[in-house]
């Protein structure tokens, strides 16, 4: 055995030479077996032919070519594999092209923003008091009625609700939801906010009080008027054709000063400056015309100014009604306008503005 391998050794001394320990086992098996395979058909020539000097020259000769040219095949077998493999392995570990999941994982980014919009299809669409907008299975807004119970509960006692139904409500938000639930009802038909703050006793309105009430009516919305202008530094309480109008009022020296004035004065001030409560009468017609703006003014509409002004002024449900002369439920121009005492050649469309 020791022979057979100082046989080989000495015949193949490149395998045993120390500069090929960085071949890996796989390498030096494909090596081996082409040697092995070279040595036995060397071996296969002395048996057949014969052994002399001239064959062992050439054999030598032949195997030192073999020797060299399976080394540098070896050397290129070494040389590929090792930059190609862990490619092919990461390859099969991801099982998709590196670009392929980044553009999938950005297509999918896309996607979910699309998601968030379509799911919100409700930021822009608006719904009256009482409801609140949701998605029907096709993915469109619906106004539906609100569950009272969602509303926030009241912070104190200025937040509750009168109705018509002489009911107090923890807040608007309650109250409107409830209208809401009782649409198509004769009772809901009826229900209305009454006014601000909790159901109390409002003393009935005599006959002398409701023709007083316009007097008081008209000052206050003069007053108010100037305040604003007064008080409008941003530009953002009155518009440039108001303030206009109402900077002729502010700078008229015969203007009524605001104050506790008696029935009687209030009388002769209107009577002696008529023209500046034209616009006033107007403006306050113009704020309340919302929704929709069509020169009417329905219940809803009233609301904010009458609510807050009942339990101060008892006569202010009587006034309303008093204005609409033919009890249609509507407010028009002309009528807002005859119970403020306002001509009707004074009455102009224009000026709702």
């Amino acid at each position: 055995m020791e022979n057979a391998t100082l046989q080989r050794n000495n015949f193949f001394p490149a395998l045993s030479h120390p500069d090929v320990s960085f071949l890996t086992a796989p390498h030096t098996q494909k090596v081996q077996t082409l040697v092995i395979y070279s040595r036995a058909n060397c071996e296969f020539r002395q048996m057949s032919h014969g052994w002399n000097e001239t064959t062992d020259r050439r054999l030598k000769l032949k195997m030192r070519v073999w020797i060299f040219f399976l080394f540098c095949l070896a050397g290129k077998t070494l040389a590929a594999p090792t930059e190609e493999e862990p490619v092919v392995e990461e390859e099969l570990e991801v099982g998709a092209n590196p670009v392929q999941v980044e553009t999938g994982e950005f297509d999918e980014a896309i996607e979910v923003v699309e998601d968030v919009i379509a799911e919100n299809p409700c930021l822009n669409h608006h719904c009256k008091k009482g409801k609140v907008c949701e998605v029907d299975d096709s993915n469109q807004p619906m106004c539906v009625c609100q569950d009272p119970l969602t509303c926030p509960a009241p912070v104190g006692d200025f937040e509750h609700v009168c109705g018509t139904d002489n009911k107090t409500y923890e807040s608007s938000c309650h109250f409107f939801a409830t209208k809401c639930a009782l649409e198509g009802t004769k009772k809901g038909h009826k229900l209305h906010l009454d006014y601000i703050g909790p159901c109390k006793y409002i003393a009935p309105c005599m006959d002398n009080e409701l023709n007083e009430f316009p007097l008081r009516m008209r000052d206050w919305l003069k007053n108010v008027l100037v305040t604003l202008y007064e008080r409008d530094e941003d530009n953002n309480l009155l518009t440039e054709k108001q303030k206009l109008r109402v900077k002729k009022i502010y700078e008229n020296e015969k203007r009524l000063q605001a104050g506790d004035h008696s029935l009687d004065l209030l009388a002769l001030d209107f009577e002696k400056n008529y023209n500046m409560y034209i616009f006033p009468v107007h403006w306050q017609f113009g704020q309340l015309d919302q929704h929709p703006v069509d020169s009417f003014l329905s219940h809803t509409e009233l609301a904010p100014l009458r609510a807050p002004l009942i339990p101060m002024e008892h006569c202010t449900t009587s006034f309303f009604e008093q204005c609409d002369a033919d009890q249609d439920k509507y407010i028009a121009l002309e009528e807002w306008a005859n119970c403020f005492g306002i001509k009707e050649q004074d009455v102009d469309k224009d000026l709702v503005i």
